[in-house]
């Protein structure tokens, strides 16, 4: 099996360089018609779409002019600054070319970020290009809140339709139901029960349930090229920094006696080492829902940035030769992606089960 694999890395290793090499002889024969042509900004466009934004991007495309057409949905804009309360829709900054002045205030829309500006809409940037302007407090309802939004809707009608028809005299699951019943079964009783026990599974089976769908479902749509998906919410350092704050809150507000006597008193351990176990087991205390965030945050947007990455093959190198490669490698990373998805769902799911199963368990 090694030996295959090497042959088969050897292989695919000759055929980039081989299209390669046909990429670095078309290009060098068009080079004057490649210097007239726009470079393509890989990072750009990754980084955008990876990124949230105030806008729900649809479709852009050239014109025969050379214009740039850009048709996205806008999202509401809540600005909360010197006590005032501004709300307006993020059409009126014009994708960042439009200063909005509400009241005294004038604000700009810079890197899909809102900056408080003089009426020319100026940016001023530290040293390193940063910009040094003041922010307002942004509760505005950006791309990956309104898929969220989205994402609640679907679960909610998913589990809504399904509970309506367990109503009456028992039957065989149909429709919704046969797709709900095995993974609500699996969860349970793999997951919760497993970690938790028989005794105490009913009580954290909503929150353990709610995450495991709430994060696939967002995963799901971020697969979605086109819209209404495309989002990277569960990419977002924000959403899943407060869904391990809630395993955090869970675990340590149910801890039982014995959860926290095994952190500040370890027993049956010579009192030396406890000076030093202490305060690694108070640490761990915050390192498992650290864990739980950087694991998921990371995973969806290495892919993300995977899949784009080699899309963006064939416009790096401005050839045809490159194509079926690009579209075959991205297609087979979105397939791997739609498993990955499913996979980060369940094991954060887990590890919070095992986490608070952790802490409520009581003393033998």
């Amino acid at each position: 099996m090694a030996k295959i694999l090497r042959v088969s890395y050897t292989v695919f290793l000759f055929f980039i360089v081989a299209l390669a090499s046909f990429a670095e002889n078309e290009n060098h024969d068009n080079s004057e018609m490649a210097s007239e042509e726009e470079s393509f900004d890989a990072l750009g466009m990754i980084m955008h779409h990876i990124s949230d934004s105030h806008y729900w991007h649809i479709i852009s495309f050239e014109k025969k002019d050379g214009s740039h057409t850009e048709i996205s949905l806008p999202l509401p804009v809540i600005l909360l600054h010197d006590g005032t309360l501004s709300v307006f829709m993020s059409s009126e900054f014009h994708h960042g070319e439009s200063v909005v002045k509400k009241g005294d205030s004038y604000f700009k829309l810079y890197h899909d970020k809102i900056y408080f500006t003089n009426s020319e809409g100026e940016i001023i940037k530290d040293e390193e290009g940063h910009p040094v302007n003041e922010k307002p407090l942004d509760f505005s309802i950006t791309k990956n809140v309104a898929s969220m939004w989205m994402s609640a809707l679907i679960i909610l009608g998913l589990f809504i339709t399904a509970a309506r028809k367990y109503k009456g005299s028992p039957s065989m699951p149909t429709g919704v139901q046969s797709f709900l019943e095995p993974l609500i079964t699996f969860v349970r009783d793999d997951i919760v029960v497993e970690q938790l026990g028989e005794e105490k599974a009913d009580k954290y089976m909503p929150y353990i349930l709610t995450i495991f769908f709430f994060i696939w479902v967002n995963n799901l749509i971020g697969m979605v090229p086109v819209f209404p998906g495309g989002s990277n919410v569960s990419g977002n350092i924000a959403f899943t920094s407060i869904l391990a704050l809630f395993t955090l809150i869970l675990t340590n507000i149910n801890g039982s006696k014995t959860y926290w006597k095994h952190i500040f008193a370890p027993p049956g351990i010579p009192t030396p080492i406890k000076v030093m176990l202490v305060p690694i087991e108070i640490v761990s205390i915050f390192t498992k829902p650290f864990a739980l965030m950087i694991r998921l945050f990371a995973n969806i947007t290495a892919g993300h940035i995977i899949i784009l990455s080699l899309a963006s093959l064939m416009f790096v190198m401005k050839t045809y030769y490159i194509a079926p490669l690009s579209v075959g490698l991205s297609l087979f990373m979105s397939m791997l992606e739609l498993l990955v998805g499913l996979l980060q769902a369940y094991i954060f799911a887990l590890l919070s089960a095992l986490f608070i199963g952790m802490a409520v368990k009581e003393e033998h």
